[in-house]
C-alpha cells in the first residue's frame, strides 16, 4: 500500500482518535450482533475499532493497519477502556493474511480514497473474500467537494482546492464518497446486494471549532501532508502559513460552521 499521505503526526492521530462507531459508522451498527467477528481495515489509532468491539462483547474485532506506527496508540486506547476482545496487527488490504470466509463483517473507513484504481479494486475483492456467506462489507468515504464552511473565505476555499489537487496528484480520489457505490459494483457486487447511504460530520460548537481548527492548523504546518504539498510545488511555505491562520480564524469565529458529506455502502455477501 502506498505511504499514507497524511502520515502519523500527533495532529493526524488526534483527528482520527475522535472517530467512534457512533459518529463514523452509525450506518453499520444496526446490523451488528453480539457474537460477530469483525475486521477493521485501516484502523489507525483504533478508536472506531475499539468502539466496535464494545458492540460485539461475545465476538472479536481485529484492527488492521499497513504500518505499525499508530498501533501502539491503538493498543493503549483499548487497554485504557478495558476492552479485551480487540487486537491490532499490521497487514495489507490488497493481500489480507486471513483464510476465506473468516469474518462476519469487514469494515473500512476513509481508506479507498487514497488508493489507485487497481489497488482499490484489489482491496474490495480481498475484503469480500474473507467475509462469510451472509456477512457484510461496510465502507465509508469522505467527499471533499461537499465541504462547506461558514463564513466561507477565499483562503478556506483555496485550502479545499489544494487538498483535492494534492490528493489526485498522489493517485487518490478526494471525492470518493459519491463514487463508492459504483466502485464496489465494479469490483463484483451486484446492485441488489449494495445499500448506499450518506452520512455527515458537522462542527460548530466552540469546543468542536477549537478542536477541528487546531487539528488542521497543526496538520498544515507539521504533518507529512504539508511536506508533500511543498515537495509538489502546489504551495509555498507562506501559502501554508496563510491557510493555517485561516483555519485558526475560523475556529475562533462564534458563527463558524463546517460540514462534509460521506458516501456509505453496506454490501451483502452471498
Amino acid at each position: 500500500m502506498e505511504k499514507y499521505p497524511h502520515g502519523h503526526h500527533q495532529s493526524v492521530l488526534r483527528a482520527h482518535g475522535w472517530r467512534t462507531a457512533s459518529n463514523s459508522a452509525a450506518y453499520l451498527l444496526r446490523e451488528l450482533k453480539s457474537d460477530m467477528h469483525i475486521l477493521d481495515v485501516g484502523c489507525g489509532p483504533g478508536s472506531i475499532t475499539t468502539d466496535l468491539a464494545t458492540k460485539v462483547p461475545q465476538g472479536r474485532v481485529v484492527g488492521l493497519e499497513p504500518t505499525a506506527e499508530p498501533l501502539e496508540e491503538a493498543r493503549k486506547f483499548a487497554a485504557a477502556r478495558q476492552v479485551g476482545n480487540v487486537s491490532f496487527q499490521v497487514g495489507d488490504a490488497r493481500a489480507l493474511a486471513f483464510p476465506d470466509q473468516t469474518f462476519d463483517v469487514v469494515h473500512m473507513h476513509q481508506v479507498l480514497q487514497y488508493l489507485k484504481p487497481a489497488d482499490r479494486t484489489k482491496a474490495i475483492r480481498e475484503m469480500r473474500r474473507v467475509i462469510k456467506p451472509g456477512g457484510i462489507m461496510a465502507i465509508r468515504e469522505a467527499d471533499q467537494s461537499t465541504v462547506t464552511f461558514h463564513p466561507e473565505t477565499d483562503s478556506l476555499r483555496n485550502f479545499v482546492d489544494l487538498y483535492r489537487k494534492v490528493a489526485r496528484a498522489n493517485g487518490g480520489e478526494p471525492d470518493a464518497g459519491r463514487r463508492l457505490h459504483a466502485w464496489v459494483k465494479e469490483a463484483g457486487f451486484e446492485t441488489s446486494d449494495v445499500t448506499a447511504t450518506a452520512g455527515t460530520w458537522c462542527y460548530n460548537t466552540p469546543e468542536e471549532r477549537d478542536w477541528w481548527s487546531s487539528v488542521w492548523y497543526d496538520r498544515i504546518l507539521h504533518s507529512a501532508w504539508a511536506e508533500s504539498v511543498l515537495e509538489s510545488g502546489y504551495a509555498t511555505q507562506s501559502d501554508l502559513d496563510r491557510l493555517a491562520e485561516a483555519w485558526r480564524g475560523w475556529g475562533v469565529n462564534e458563527d463558524g460552521w463546517y460540514g462534509i458529506m460521506h458516501g456509505e455502502v453496506l454490501c451483502r455477501v452471498r
